[in-house]
């Protein structure tokens, strides 16, 4: 982890240090443990008004006229205001993000996003950086206005990595803190107040919760709307930049190695209307109402499933209960043991219901519930309920294993920027 040094970069702004001054130094290991340092969290405004690594590590040696431009910039005015706020809270060392990473190689980039939730995390001091607000309290906000900060991918980690979060407005003026804002904030990111003010670690919310707060929020480039979200979700994936959308499913795939949190599929619950041939999201933004899908863990999963089933059923499904903890990805699908009720039944096709181990508490405690199609020995997604048929309560409730698809088409997926399709429609 590379530094900037607070007192070092202050003095040679303030002309007090030359050609001598270290303004970035790097940290690892044990070392980096013992080092208490700040972070900045803000947009970022154009590349060209930024300050690059490069720029960065070279400023000491360039000519007076290129570093007066440099300086003359937004992105340096908010390195120098930052580590003014950490000098005030005796903090030697800060992080940003712009320069601080040296984006000319692929391995540090990727290092670097695969560590920074922990970075945030291991802060001492986060700055929150709002630069479209002169508001002097973080949650008042104008009505139908949201701050841009509140808007973009990455800083969705940056608010609750961090314990100690401070807001600033335009004027870098101290507006509030998380802790005293987290009402708010919740209501502003549907991040429930308990996360906000105690962090993941205790709260252990869904994974589709997590990924509900990131439904709205952008991204410069579309794979870091997948890769901002590797800390907040516990795992690690190499960086690809250019595999588009494929960087969601690759984010998805690796949830499911990691640990067993069926809420995964609970994406699409509110559509009443369709079908997909793939049991994983295409967007984060599909799980837009999942805000308040939460994890049902072994015992309360049986309390659920025996409100709704006979002794008989119950038994069946709670005897098979070792299977439903585990779920593994194939390359022919996610291979899952579910509970599935029959409700239709036609020439080669027949749709399920699939209970899920997790529920929504904002409509009750009962499971959740997602209609699978099964076509010949094909499964789809559903997303409306089936015409309920003469016998559907009567039918039982049947642990069964399935495969269920989690890639579309392959051959449909073109690299690049239009397929050749897609060129003929612009003719």
């Amino acid at each position: 982890m590379r530094l900037i040094d607070v007192k070092a970069f202050l003095d040679f702004d303030a002309g007090k240090s030359g050609l001598e001054a270290q303004l970035l130094v790097e940290f690892g290991g044990a070392k980096l443990a013992e080092i208490a340092y700040a972070i900045l969290s803000h947009c970022w405004g154009a590349p060209k008004d930024e300050v690059q690594y490069t720029e960065m590590v070279s400023l000491t040696n360039m000519d007076a006229l290129a570093r007066n431009k440099i300086q003359r910039r937004s992105g340096y005015l908010k390195i120098r205001k930052s580590c003014e706020l950490a000098l005030e809270d005796h903090l030697d060392w800060l992080w940003v993000d712009t320069c601080c990473i040296d984006r000319r190689g692929s391995a540090e980039l990727s290092e670097a996003i695969n560590s920074m939730y922990v970075w945030y995390a291991n802060s001492d001091r986060c700055y929150a950086f709002l630069h479209d607000t002169e508001a002097l309290c973080a949650s008042h906000r104008p009505r139908r206005q949201v701050y841009r900060w509140f808007s973009r991918g990455w800083t969705l980690q940056e608010l609750i990595a961090p314990v100690n979060v401070h807001f600033l407005n335009q004027k870098w003026e101290y507006i509030g803190d998380k802790q005293g804002c987290a009402p708010s904030l919740s209501v502003i990111t549907r991040i429930s107040v308990d996360v906000l003010e105690e962090g993941l670690g205790r709260t252990s919310p869904s994974v589709a919760q997590i990924m509900s707060w990131a439904a709205d929020r952008t991204t410069a480039r579309e794979e870091d709307r997948a890769y901002s979200m590797l800390g907040l979700l516990g795992v690690h994936m190499p960086i690809l930049y250019g595999e588009g959308k494929n960087a969601f499913l690759r984010l998805q795939l690796e949830v499911i190695r990691t640990v067993n949190d069926q809420s995964i599929f609970a994406w699409g619950s509110t559509m009443n209307h369709g079908w997909s041939s793939s049991f994983l999201a295409d967007d984060l933004s599909q799980f837009r109402d999942c805000s308040t899908v939460e994890n049902t863990d072994r015992d309360k999963f049986h309390r659920i499933l025996g409100k709704s089933l006979s002794k008989r059923a119950f038994r069946r499904v709670a005897s098979a209960e070792e299977r439903n903890r585990t779920f593994a990805v194939t390359n022919d699908g996610i291979h899952i043991w579910l509970p599935l009720r029959l409700h239709q039944r036609s020439t080669g096709s027949e749709i399920f219901s699939a209970t899920l181990s997790c529920y929504d508490s904002q409509k009750g405690s009962e499971a959740m519930i997602i209609f699978i199609q099964k076509y010949n020995s094909n499964y789809s997604r559903l997303f409306r309920a089936p015409l309920p048929a003469d016998d559907e309560g009567k039918q039982p409730v049947k642990f069964q294993s399935v495969l269920l698809p989690y890639r579309k088409s392959i051959h449909r997926k073109v690299r690049g920027p239009l397929s050749p399709q897609a060129r003929c429609n612009f003719s």
